[in-house]
C-alpha cells in the first residue's frame, strides 16, 4: 500500500555549510566594492566582528583558504594581493539573475514569441498539409498515417504526399540588444548609490540572455564624457567616474554596434538618472550641467529621430524623480517612438525583464 513516511524535522539537516553562507554574502559585497576582493574581505571581517558570522570552528581565515582552494580567488605570490576569478564573476551574474529575475528555466533557443507562424522551434497543436520545403522533423506521423488509411483503406495502404500533415511551429524572433549604462558622477551623488543596482541589472540581463536566449546578442555600452564598450566579464568592476553625461556618444556607439548585427529585431536599453550635459565637438568637450542645454538637447533628439527611422526603439529606464528630467525623457521617447519607465532602484530589474520578455515583434523581411 502506498503511503507517506513522516520523520522528525531537523532544521540543521539541510542547512548550508559555513562556507556556502559566507560565499553568498561575499559575492553580494563584491558588487559594492566593484570586484575588489581585498576590500570585500575587509568588509566581511568587519561584519563578522559586528554580527558574529563565524564561530570558533570556522573563521574568516578558513573561509579565505576555502575560497582559494575552490577557485573563487587567486593570491598574487609576489605581494599577497587577492583577485577574483572568472568563476566568481559568473557566480555574481547568476546571483543577480536569481535575485532580480527569479529562478528561470534554461532554454537552448531564443523564445521571444511572435504572432507569426513559420519555421520555428516550438510546435503547436495546429496542423496543415505538407508543402515543398517542410522539414521531416515537422511531420505529424500519426495524422499522416490516419489520412493514408482514410484515403486508401487498410488493404491498399500506402502514403502519398497529399496524406502528409505538418505541425505548425511558432517562430521565435532573435533580438539584438545594446544596454547603455550611465556612469556619470551623478550616479553616486546625494547619498544614493545608483550604479550598483544598474550593474546588478546588467549582470542579470547578461546571464539571462547567455543562458536562456543564446541566439540573442547583448552589447554593453557605458557613457560618461565619452562612450565605450565593455565585456560582460567587466561588469563587476564597473565604477562611476568624474564624468558628465554624453548621451549622444552612447547612442552613436549603440547604433554602430547594432549596424553590425544581422538580426532584424534591434533595441536599446538605457539606464540613466539625468539629462545629457556633454557633447564632444572636434577634440573638445562642450559641457553644461545647469539645466537643459538646447545645443545638447537638439543633438540628442536628432539621434532619437534617426533611431526611429532605423526602427530601433530606445527603452529608457529613468531612476530619478525630478519633474524636468522626466519631461526630457518624455520628449526623447516621443521623438524616438520608444518607451520610458520611471523606476525606483528596487523595481528596475523587473521592468527590464518584463519589457524584454514582451518583445513580440515580427521579423522584418
Amino acid at each position: 500500500m502506498q503511503g507517506f513516511l513522516f520523520s522528525k524535522f531537523n532544521p540543521d539537516e539541510n542547512a548550508k555549510s559555513p562556507f556556502d553562507k559566507l560565499l553568498g554574502l561575499f559575492t553580494e559585497v563584491l558588487q559594492y566594492t566593484s570586484g575588489d576582493a581585498a576590500e570585500a574581505l575587509s568588509w566581511l571581517t568587519q561584519l563578522d566582528k559586528q554580527y558574529g558570522l563565524t564561530n570558533k570552528d570556522y573563521g574568516i581565515g578558513d573561509f579565505i583558504e576555502d575560497l582559494k582552494e575552490n577557485g573563487y580567488i587567486k593570491e598574487n605570490p609576489n605581494d599577497g594581493t587577492f583577485k577574483i576569478t572568472p568563476k566568481t564573476e559568473q557566480s555574481i551574474r547568476q546571483r543577480s539573475l536569481d535575485e532580480i529575475f527569479g529562478k528561470l528555466k534554461k532554454s537552448k533557443a531564443g523564445s521571444h514569441r511572435t504572432f507569426k507562424t513559420g519555421q520555428g522551434d516550438e510546435p503547436n497543436p495546429e496542423t496543415r498539409p505538407y508543402e515543398f520545403g517542410d522539414t521531416l522533423e515537422s511531420i505529424n506521423y500519426t495524422g499522416s498515417l490516419q489520412n493514408a488509411y482514410i484515403n486508401r483503406g487498410i488493404d491498399s495502404l500506402s502514403m502519398h504526399q497529399d496524406d502528409l500533415e505538418i505541425h505548425e511551429t511558432d517562430f521565435k524572433a532573435q533580438t539584438s540588444t545594446v544596454l547603455m549604462i550611465d556612469i556619470s558622477h551623478s550616479m553616486i551623488l546625494y547619498g544614493e548609490d545608483r550604479i550598483t543596482p544598474a550593474k546588478k541589472v546588467a549582470m542579470a540581463l547578461s546571464e539571462l540572455i547567455t543562458t536562456r536566449y543564446p541566439k540573442d546578442t547583448l552589447d554593453i555600452v557605458v557613457f560618461g564624457n565619452d562612450a565605450w564598450q565593455i565585456e560582460i566579464k567587466d561588469l563587476p568592476y564597473l565604477e562611476v567616474g568624474p564624468y558628465h553625461t554624453n548621451t549622444v556618444a552612447g547612442l552613436e556607439l549603440a547604433m554602430e554596434l547594432l549596424r553590425r548585427r544581422k538580426n532584424p529585431n534591434k533595441q536599446i536599453f538605457m539606464i540613466t538618472d539625468g539629462k545629457p550635459t556633454c557633447l564632444k565637438v572636434g577634440n573638445k568637450y562642450y559641457k553644461n550641467s545647469f539645466g537643459i542645454d538646447s545645443k545638447i538637447l537638439n543633438r540628442t533628439l536628432n539621434l532619437a529621430g534617426q533611431l526611429r527611422r532605423l526602427k530601433i526603439p530606445v527603452i529608457t529606464f529613468m531612476i530619478a524623480q525630478d519633474p524636468y528630467l522626466q519631461a526630457f525623457v518624455r520628449n526623447f521617447t516621443e521623438v524616438n517612438n520608444g518607451k520610458a519607465f520611471y523606476s525606483s532602484l528596487d523595481g528596475l530589474g523587473s521592468f527590464i525583464f518584463e519589457d524584454y520578455e514582451r518583445n513580440k515583434k515580427k521579423t522584418v523581411r
